[in-house]
């Protein structure tokens, strides 16, 4: 069919050229002693080692995390710099919760449309098993007014304000700080809302382990994956998080988590908390042609989102965004053959799923212009997801580029959809193109 595609000159073409990343563990594991930043060396020293490509040649560098360690406020020079990347590359860090691996690849892909350069880097990093851990807010304030007062007395009234309780460390909930819902209370409002059996939700997450399992061994994830040696004896090589065990008998078997009396959601049908980096190699379709470069897919077009209630609809940033993209293309979901949602939860892939199917929803919500349909399972996420893969935040963007462009390359088809739903109630979605389709 004819598309209405954005008119952007061949040689600025914004287009995903390689991809690296480290292996995904389980957080308090093999990478417990790192810190996020050196998660990025690897994954950055990875992709410019696999690639072959001159530091020299590389323009910008732009990393997402989610977790912020003070000591490192700019993760990306510090990973760059790590990696023994030349300093006069500039580098800058972005968060937009788990969407922030998207926004460097977009503002990436939107200075390459320019014209103002040709490579860069957009990464994402995140190590849970390094939770910033801070003291208390009350010992926090009081002491920078200790820094600031010079009088005995001042300090003295500065100290008699301070309570035992003050000496309870400050520990990250993971909880929405407008909502103060964690994700999984969220998602269970999405449930309550939109209506989801336990049954389905489990036989997905059944299939996202079966499908990683299958993909680890034919050596899908051989071309992303790059080993971490973190001394002789520990080496990790391949993810630890897909699980053989993860039937949907056994996943039948585990308790509610978030709403323990009428709740689906359980620690298997949930994704985990895992330590990963990720890297990709952006540039012009004419500067990696030029090169000799074979890229991996087009990035046609983009789109941010929010949703309409934080309360009820926090995770629904896919069936926010996925309907106004393709009509923005002039596209259907029929003619897209390769879809990598981000699987948060398996009620939230499920419920996004069936909202895109309902046209009652999406006209009423984004507008009768926006197609209706229900993605095909057999297309969404067979290679598995971050329910089986593992979820470390700001480098599962990563992980779903690759894929994603891994897939068109293999089947030959033209159009993928990568789409994510994160914290605060946003959502993104990217349209990509095979390149040989142009």
């Amino acid at each position: 069919m004819k598309t209405t595609l954005t008119a952007v000159p061949e040689h600025r073409l914004p287009a995903i050229l390689a991809g690296a990343r480290t292996p995904f563990l389980d957080s308090a594991g093999l990478y417990a002693e790192l810190m996020s930043y050196e998660l990025g060396a690897h994954a950055l020293r990875g992709l410019l080692d696999r690639t072959g490509v001159d530091p020299e040649t590389i323009e910008l560098v732009i990393m997402g995390t989610v977790l912020h360690e003070v000591e490192t406020t700019n993760v990306a020079r510090e990973a760059m710099l790590a990696a023994g990347m030349p300093s006069r590359i500039p580098a800058y860090t972005v968060a937009m919760a788990g969407i922030s691996p998207n926004v460097g690849v977009m503002n990436l892909c939107d200075q390459i449309a320019l014209g103002r350069l040709d490579l860069g880097i957009a990464a994402g990093t995140e190590n849970f098993s390094d939770v910033p851990v801070r003291l208390s807010q009350n010992i926090r304030r009081s002491l920078m007014k200790l820094r600031q007062r010079k009088d005995t007395g001042a300090r003295l009234k500065v100290l008699g304000g301070l309570r035992p309780s003050d000496l309870r460390l400050d520990i990250p909930t993971g909880s929405d700080y407008t909502t103060g819902m964690t994700m999984g209370v969220a998602c269970e409002a999405m449930v309550r809302k939109f209506g989801l059996e336990r049954a389905e939700c489990d036989r997905y997450t059944a299939r996202s382990h079966a499908g990683a399992i299958a993909a680890t061994k034919s050596g899908h994830y051989d071309a992303q994956i790059v080993p971490v040696t973190i001394d002789a004896q520990q080496v990790a090589s391949s993810d630890n998080t897909p699980r053989a065990d993860a039937s949907e008998a056994k996943l039948a078997l585990l308790p509610p988590v978030f709403d323990r009396q009428h709740g689906i959601i359980t620690a298997g049908n949930a994704s985990r908390f895992t330590d990963g980096a990720a890297a990709l190699l952006l540039g012009s379709l004419g500067h990696a042609r030029a090169q000799g470069l074979k890229p991996l897919a087009v990035v046609r077009d983009y789109l941010l989102t929010g949703v309409d209630s934080l309360e009820e609809e926090m995770l629904l940033g896919p069936a926010m965004s996925i309907p106004r993209l393709l009509a923005r293309n002039g596209l259907n979901f029929e003619d897209i053959d390769v879809w990598e949602i981000h699987e948060a939860f398996a009620a939230q892939v499920l419920i996004n799923r069936a909202c895109m199917a309902d046209a009652s929803f999406v006209h009423g919500r984004l507008g009768r212009d926006c197609p209706v349909g229900e993605i095909p399972m057999e297309q969404l996420n067979p290679w598995g997801g971050s329910l089986s893969l593992g979820n470390p935040f700001a480098a599962t963007g990563g992980r779903l580029f690759m894929t994603a462009g891994q897939r068109l390359q293999a089947s030959g088809k033209r159009y993928a959809v990568i789409s994510t739903c994160a914290g605060g109630g946003l959502g993104a979605a990217i349209l990509l193109e095979h390149p040989d389709a142009l």
